[in-house]
């Protein structure tokens, strides 16, 4: 019906184009007749335009190939110049911790932003980034859901993976009576914030080592995945589970910068402002130095850096290399994790815009049976893929 009425509208406009010339237009100024043909022509070119975009469209071309109708060939629509074949964007949100703490980004108009009120809104958009997916990213996402679903026998594992938020990881490697008070126990916003930060300053000291941290693509998982799962917490809070991030997140921003305000850091680089907090002594608990008023992780997830870099010597790691396969592999668990637990309502309205990663990332879950938000009936196979 839609392609229908757009042939009926696109076929008058013409006629209309066709017979206009033929009718009489003395008492008509030249001015109104350039604008008359101007006007019609721009709603000729509108209406193709229309007709183009309808016919390249998914569920135009669903329709011909359930019809087999196909009389239009995909690849011959997509050459035309106006047609965007883009899904996605292909890159993810960034948003780092030490980069908004550091103040690095100059604020212009800040009076004018504080008589308006906005210049906390305006602040957090201001060091918001983005950076391409790479194939080498989307590969480890993939191995380690189809992993999952390899283990996902029934239901009832299925439920138990899901809920696996970097503790399988942590098992695997035996690193679980080390490092599981910073997952298990905590809340979820609290874990990102802890290994967000713990991700950076192991960056950081592994650049002071000279250790070679661009060319390795667990390394750079691990940053992007870091910084886009922080950008959810302070920007899209309602694709994470229920928590306090966001009163977390203001509290270790104010430790932080209260920090690198005594040690004269602020407006400095991360490296620096890094190598300084990584050698703060964390021999005591900082919940029993500074009690627990202050929701702040800072000084624990410094606690978790120094332990991450101490598994290369413990667990006989060669290099650096295994330590960021195994954080990178946290990682993916946590944004694997967020995914399953984003209610499909709010995973929805993003597809309209191209889709987060955490989006993509779930309907992939969804695809290999890795979900608990809707179950296949008894009697049915369970959804899987296979790659070739």
């Amino acid at each position: 019906m839609g392609g229908i009425l757009r042939c009926i509208t696109l076929t008058v406009t013409i006629s209309v184009l066709v017979a206009f010339p033929f009718t009489t237009k003395t008492e008509y100024k030249v001015v109104d007749l350039v604008i008359t043909y101007m006007l019609l022509g721009g709603a000729i070119v509108l209406e193709i335009y229309a007709i183009v975009i309808m016919l390249s469209s998914d569920w135009t071309m669903l329709w011909m190939s359930k019809h087999k109708f196909m009389v239009l060939d995909r690849r011959a629509v997509s050459s035309i110049p106006l047609v965007k074949n883009k899904r996605w964007s292909n890159s993810v949100a960034q948003y780092n911790l030490f980069m908004f703490c550091l103040k690095v980004r100059p604020q212009k108009f800040i009076v004018i932003q504080k008589v308006l009120c906005i210049d906390q809104l305006l602040e957090y958009y201001r060091y918001k980034d983005s950076k391409d997916v790479s194939g080498e990213l989307k590969g480890l996402i993939f191995e380690q859901l189809r992993e999952k679903s390899r283990m996902a026998s029934e239901f009832g594992a299925c439920k138990k993976l899901c809920a696996r938020r970097g503790d399988q990881v942590l098992e695997k490697a035996d690193c679980l009576n080390k490092l599981g008070w910073s997952i298990n126990g905590v809340e979820f916003d609290q874990s990102i914030l802890l290994w967000h930060i713990a991700t950076d300053l192991c960056y950081h000291s592994d650049m002071n080592r000279n250790l070679d941290c661009g060319s390795n693509p667990n390394c750079e998982a691990s940053k992007l995945l870091s910084n886009y799962m922080l950008y959810l917490l302070v920007m899209c809070p309602f694709m994470l589970p229920n928590g306090i991030g966001q009163i977390r997140f203001r509290d270790t921003c104010a430790e932080a910068e209260e920090f690198f305000k005594e040690k004269n850091l602020l407006k400095s680089d991360a490296e620096r402002a890094c190598t300084k907090l990584f050698n703060v002594s964390t021999d005591f608990l900082p919940l029993k130095v500074k009690g627990d008023r202050s929701k702040s992780v800072l000084f624990d997830a410094c606690r978790l850096a120094k332990a991450l870099q101490s598994l290369e010597s413990e667990v006989h790691w060669e290099d650096n290399k295994e330590k960021w396969e195994f954080i990178s592999h946290v990682w993916v668990e946590m944004l694997s994790y967020a995914a399953n637990q984003c209610r499909w309502k709010d995973h929805g309205p993003q597809l309209r815009r191209g889709g987060e990663l955490l989006t993509h990332v779930w309907l992939l879950m969804a695809h290999l049976g890795l979900t608990e938000q809707f179950q296949i009936s008894e009697g049915q196979a369970r959804p899987k893929l296979i790659a070739r």
